[in-house]
């Protein structure tokens, strides 16, 4: 068995997530995502869209790169910092 599989799905807290504290698990609350497992098969440019229509404003792009990092992470990549997201993002979605 895939050790990496397995410590994901021992992850229970938000905040178990690499680059998610405090704020960012609000964030993701506020989305409905209530366990780490809750992330696999989201689409994280589409989380963040939702957060900006909840919230009222616009999001500041960095919150994509958490968002994009934290889906990535669920489905089986290895932990990154959310800056590691950043050229990724801004060549997927320029106009942010």
């Amino acid at each position: 068995m895939n050790p990496d599989k397995v410590s994901r799905a021992r992850l229970k807290a938000l905040t178990d997530l690499p680059n998610i504290g405090k704020a960012g698990a609000a964030d993701l609350r506020l989305l409905g995502i209530k366990t780490p497992a809750d992330l696999k098969g989201q689409d994280p440019f589409d989380l963040y869209l939702r957060l900006c229509a909840l919230t009222g404003s616009r999001q500041d792009p960095c919150v994509l790169d958490v968002l994009m990092s934290v889906t990535a992470f669920m489905e089986g990549d290895s932990p990154k910092p959310w800056w590691a997201y950043t050229q990724e993002r801004k060549a997927r979605f320029p106009d942010l």
